[in-house]
């Protein structure tokens, strides 16, 4: 009895990260708690293994079908759609309270209000065509035809930015105590995350086993994605911490869209 109900705690937690993290359809009623929230981030990676093939998988065949250009625009394009814009929603109110340079409760009540300011835009902007440049490259060399495994890499990429926000969640502490979304995650604790670690490990290795796009060692690859995730995502972690006295569910979100970019030019510039 006791074993039936972990699982089924755990098909609900599982459930409840794809449906906070994507827009895939989940036909399942949860009760959000914030067990549930706290058990949910253990399944980060996962869903970033799912995203990841997805995005495999349609750039595989926007490629067959479009030039490079298109096939680039419409495979950011499903990006964005498949997390409706949750974490760039994020990344923009993150820049607009940061670059404000005001003090800190400003920017966090910046940081609250659901409208859009200029450098938000602009950072989003940005940020986009810094993506959209990279997903070009690595869809015009998996046109060559010279490494028809590459788009593997590009199904790596998500796993590891979500797990760096569950690592985020933990270590560092969270700026609204009282309020926000991100307050139900304030269980999440060194099990959760070493967890989740275990899971990004293990879809990297399959990912990476299925078909080798580069002649480095597997393991030197799943510990280069590692390591980048965890250096670059400490550094801006910190640096957004020392601003506002902690994170917020924003700057989760901003993390996520800046590890991937990052991630994604790492594997450009291993492939090239």
């Amino acid at each position: 009895m006791r074993r039936t109900h972990f699982l089924m705690d755990g098909l609900r937690a599982c459930a409840a990260a794809f449906q906070f993290l994507t827009r895939l359809p989940i036909p399942v009623q949860i009760e959000y708690t914030e067990r549930v929230f706290q058990r949910s981030a253990i399944f980060y990676p996962l869903v970033g293994f799912v995203i990841g093939l997805l995005l495999m998988v349609a750039g595989a065949g926007l490629s067959y079908v479009l030039p490079t250009m298109p096939a680039a625009v419409l495979l950011l394009a499903i990006w964005v759609i498949l997390t409706g814009g949750l974490h760039l929603d994020g990344l923009m109110d993150t820049a607009d309270g940061i670059l404000s340079h005001r003090p800190r409760e400003q920017m966090l009540e910046i940081m609250k209000d659901s409208r859009v300011g200029a450098m938000g835009v602009i950072v989003c902007v940005l940020h986009l065509l810094l993506k959209f440049s990279l997903l070009y490259t690595l869809l015009d060399t998996y046109q060559t035809g010279d490494r028809g495994s590459l788009l593997l890499l590009l199904a790596i990429v998500p796993i590891w930015s979500r797990w760096f926000m569950v690592a985020a969640i933990r270590i560092w502490s969270y700026a609204r105590p009282n309020s926000g979304l991100g307050s139900l995650f304030r269980g999440v604790n060194s099990k959760h995350v070493t967890i989740s670690l275990l899971v990004a490990l293990l879809t990297t290795t399959l990912c990476i086993c299925t078909a080798n796009p580069t002649s480095l060692p597997s393991w030197s690859i799943v510990l280069g994605f590692m390591t980048i995730t965890t250096l670059v995502g400490s550094g801006i972690a910190a640096y957004i911490s020392s601003k506002l006295g902690g994170l917020t569910g924003d700057t989760y979100g901003a993390l996520n869209e800046l590890l991937e970019s990052v991630l994604l030019l790492a594997v450009i510039i291993i492939v090239l």
